[in-house]
């Protein structure tokens, strides 16, 4: 450290000397003053009065001091391009970003500058702390204030919306109605702000299918969440194409699920067009509404669709469900995916509603 104060020195520089608390920073100073004879010091910190912490800072960006002892005061708001070396003590007491705005402070000039974050033997680090130090020594080009950025969300989190500590869990109501409550939840706010033309409609599709996107197939939990989330917002099966053609870009061949999840989504946009609300797996029907059917496609579902109801009264169809050969849980075979069953649901509400017609492939 004494070598680190003295190669500034030497070339006419300044030195931020960055401790955790106030507490202390006297012996602090009277240790530096012993350590450096002839060391110009002074001290900031937000315990000061106003006046007398302004002729500090003056003092210091005007020369008449080497050091400044000081808190995190200095983390921002300053631009000293002749101060080009930072000690940070204790530095596993500080958050990344705190580290990084303090590495900010020098380097504001042409000459090379150095930042030196100590620690103490004394004590094990913890893995938070490494984790902080090590995202600060590896980032160190211009620019890379993204990337400690996003190392921060990870060490910290995101916070607790989508955790146990809120009130109730995502787990107990299912991402899709979650997503889809948190849009209704958005929508209403915006409205009483902005003037919108149409109001979005949502659409619940419950299918008995397997259409999912694996931690295999997608590593990324945040990424899941984020193709979920798109997915679920789509309004027309070109955005659910473009989905699909990054899909395979990034990840390569779709397995039989994930192919499931695409049709799912691709049928919502198409019951959005018709203004559906419900596509609905219930008992031995198909539950379809608000659906207003005329005298001829209640013919047609009829000839279709032997067995079905439709009920004018509350605008909904019942469509009778295809008998398929019942599966035997005793038998050892692979899962299944279903998609006879997605396509199906799909060529029904393209026959009922004339909507455009979307692919399950």
């Amino acid at each position: 450290m004494r070598s680190a104060i003295r190669q500034e020195l030497d070339r006419g520089g300044q030195i931020f000397y960055v401790v955790p608390r106030v507490e202390g920073i006297e012996d602090v100073a009277g240790q530096l003053r012993q350590m450096v004879p002839g060391l110009r010091l002074l001290v900031a910190h937000g315990q000061m009065a106003e006046g007398e912490l302004e002729s500090a800072m003056v003092a210091f960006n005007a020369g008449e001091a080497d050091l400044m002892l000081c808190t995190t005061i200095v983390e921002s708001g300053l631009d000293i391009q002749n101060a080009n070396t930072l000690i940070v003590e204790r530095a596993d007491r500080f958050g990344l970003s705190q580290l990084h705005q303090l590495r900010g402070r020098v380097g504001r000039g042409r000459e090379r500058a150095y930042a030196y974050f100590l620690y103490s033997n004394d004590e094990p680090l913890s893995e938070l702390a490494h984790e902080r130090l090590k995202t600060i020594a590896t980032n160190t080009d211009l620019g890379s204030g993204m990337r400690v950025a996003l190392k921060d969300l990870e060490i910290r989190g995101a916070g607790n919306l989508l955790g146990g500590e809120q009130s109730g869990h995502i787990a107990d109501v299912g991402f899709d109605l979650y997503m889809r409550m948190v849009g209704e939840a958005v929508q209403e706010y915006k409205s009483g702000i902005i003037e919108t033309e149409e109001k979005v409609s949502e659409c619940k599709v419950e299918l008995p299918i397997n259409a999912h996107l694996s931690s295999e197939f997608v590593p990324g939990e945040r990424l899941r969440l984020d193709l979920y989330r798109r997915l679920a917002d789509v309004k027309a099966p070109n955005d659910v194409s473009s989905i699909e053609a990054e899909l395979i870009d990034r990840f390569g061949v779709l397995p039989e699920e994930a192919k499931a999840l695409l049709g799912v989504a691709a049928l919502r946009a198409q019951a959005k067009a018709v203004k559906l609300t419900e596509v609905v797996v219930q008992g031995k029907f198909l539950r379809l509404a608000p659906l207003l059917l005329p005298e001829s496609r209640q013919l047609r579902l009829t000839r279709l669709y032997p067995g079905s109801l439709y009920k004018g009264a509350t605008s909904t169809v019942l469509v009778a469900l295809p008998k398929a050969t019942s599966w035997n849980p005793s038998q050892n075979a692979p899962e299944i995916v279903d998609t006879s069953l997605l396509a199906w649901v799909t060529e029904a509400v393209h026959q009922l509603s004339d909507a455009p017609k979307a692919s399950t492939e």
